[in-house]
């Protein structure tokens, strides 16, 4: 978050050295590291003092510097009304933008295995965007799914996709990167069907 500086004189120069910090720590984790904050302030050729202004530790410019905080949906223009058709497209760009940034987010991932629970509470990986998101996707089924069952079915998929499921996929099981997108969009569309299924021996 913005810190109180940021918020009075000068805004939009302080905006612009504000951007200036968060996209040299995002060429940083791009290429591997973990920037700290002296040394995103140097790329940026920002002064120590004032980058401190903007972000007081590490983690505060990494959060930042984290994709997708500012994304409010993950449907298209025109959602098609299809529980499937809606999730198969939240699901396809959501594993876009975990592929696109993997750098950022296995820092992330890192960060908030590392972090303590009141950090940890404050990382954009922790805040339930997907989980959102998912739900969105789903809303069709409020009403034919309990209420219960609806945010069982959103976990549960949510558990299945996601630069964790990615880690997991790619480095113990050895998939490949594409290998991998496609399994979590099975395993999502897998979840649903399963829900959607009455149990053995249930009237139709």
């Amino acid at each position: 978050m913005p810190q109180p500086y940021e918020s009075t004189g000068r805004t939009k120069q302080k905006q612009r050295t504000r951007d200036a910090l968060v996209a040299a720590a995002c060429d940083f984790v791009t290429s591997g590291q973990t920037p700290t904050v002296e040394q995103a302030a140097a790329a940026a050729g920002v002064s120590r003092t004032t980058a401190y202004r903007y972000f007081p530790n590490n983690r505060s410019l990494l959060a930042a510097a984290h994709p997708e905080t500012g994304m409010t949906s993950l449907l298209p223009a025109n959602p098609p009304e299809d529980p499937a058709e809606r999730l198969d497209a939240v699901v396809a760009a959501f594993l876009r933008v975990i592929t696109e940034s993997e750098p950022q987010q296995r820092t992330m991932l890192r960060l908030s295995l590392e972090a303590t629970p009141a950090e940890r509470a404050a990382l954009p990986l922790r805040q339930g965007r997907a989980i959102g998101w998912i739900h969105e996707a789903l809303s069709p089924l409020e009403g034919r799914l309990p209420e219960p069952e609806l945010h069982r079915l959103v976990l549960a998929i949510r558990s299945a996709i996601g630069i964790e499921a990615l880690v997991w996929l790619t480095d113990i099981a050895a998939l490949t990167r594409d290998e991998a997108v496609d399994l979590m969009s099975w395993s999502a569309q897998a979840l649903l069907r399963a829900a959607m299924t009455p149990p053995p021996g249930t009237a139709g």
